[in-house]
């Protein structure tokens, strides 16, 4: 498996894998946009207007996201930034930020339906932490869903499992829930050390 930062040169082919039948069909409305715009109507988006909007990141640095590969071919996707660059973070109350810190967040994974239960979602989170230490970064955090309770459909598992986050050495920093029939989501953090590699 190799893992790289989404850039140009690789936007046609995973655009090819992201929007194609490999994925699921929320992956391809959504083109993992849904925390980057806040003032979206998501009710009356399309499709295309999700990919172009996804486009429009490509190229800046950092990228919006890594993808993984295996033989050359596009088979998961980590979206990973600034937590100012999420804009609808900023106004959800459950994923409020916790403090003053300055982090970076890890909002979603994509692995393909074909690439499942083999560790792609595990390596990619080990490369966004790579990815954010290069970039300065001295604190990851990320919304997981809590497993605990059993299986969760794969489709509501896209912000990554609590216990992969904790085996890669992630810690709850807050629990929260929007009422009493919601479920709770765990807030975790790792702190980096921005001068060292792994």
């Amino acid at each position: 498996m190799d893992i790289r930062p989404l850039t140009p040169d690789r936007w046609p082919s995973f655009a090819d894998w992201f929007g194609g039948p490999d994925t699921s069909a929320t992956v391809r409305w959504c083109w993992c946009t849904y925390f980057r715009f806040r003032g979206r109507d998501w009710t009356n988006s399309t499709a295309a207007g999700n990919r172009a909007g996804l486009e429009t990141l490509v190229g800046r640095d950092p990228a919006p996201g890594l993808v993984a590969y295996r033989d050359d071919r596009p088979i998961g996707w980590v979206s990973l930034a600034p937590r100012g660059d999420y804009e609808r973070l900023s106004f959800s109350k459950v994923l409020a930020p916790v403090d003053d810190t300055p982090v970076w967040s890890i909002v979603c994974f994509v692995v393909s339906r074909r690439s499942r239960g083999q560790g792609v979602a595990a390596a990619l989170l080990d490369a966004a932490i790579e990815y954010a230490r290069a970039h300065g970064a001295t604190t990851l955090e990320a919304y997981p869903v809590d497993t605990t309770e059993g299986r969760v459909p794969a489709e509501h598992a896209y912000h990554g499992t609590l216990g992969m986050f904790e085996r890669a050495g992630f810690t709850v920093v807050e629990r929260r829930q929007w009422n009493a029939t919601t479920p709770v989501r765990p807030i975790v953090r790792l702190v980096l050390d921005a001068g060292r590699s792994g």
